[in-house]
């Protein structure tokens, strides 16, 4: 582990289950997170990209002095993010743009039959 590395303050498994919550299910799934952990929770998701938009969320359902005080003015920011805009909830990662593929040729190669041996 790198002496940098932030650890995450709840077990992998409730992190996993916040990640496929959908945005209904997040406020009955977080309720049983105690406040202090829940405000390191969101400011450790949202310095993670993939986790931004969850650590938004979880930050709707805490106070600010928490958030400030895990997170500074980052969770100052954070918090104030979370109270913006569209619900927080809604913006959870299940909630991804869909991928499209090519439905044409990329490049035109030329036939083998033209290239001499």
């Amino acid at each position: 582990m790198l002496l940098n590395e932030e650890t995450c303050p709840v077990p992998e498994s409730l992190l996993g289950q916040l990640y496929r919550v959908t945005p209904q299910g997040l406020p009955a799934l977080i309720d049983a997170v105690p406040a202090n952990t829940r405000a390191m929770l969101a400011v450790y998701c949202y310095r993670r990209s993939h986790l931004a938009s969850l650590g938004v969320a979880i930050a709707a359902s805490c106070d600010e002095d928490d958030l400030a005080e895990h997170g500074g003015n980052l969770g100052s920011d954070l918090f104030a993010k979370s109270r913006k805009g569209p619900k927080a909830a809604e913006a959870l990662p299940s909630q991804r743009k869909k991928i499209t593929l090519s439905t044409g040729p990329i490049r035109q190669l030329p036939p083998l039959d033209d290239i001499e041996d």
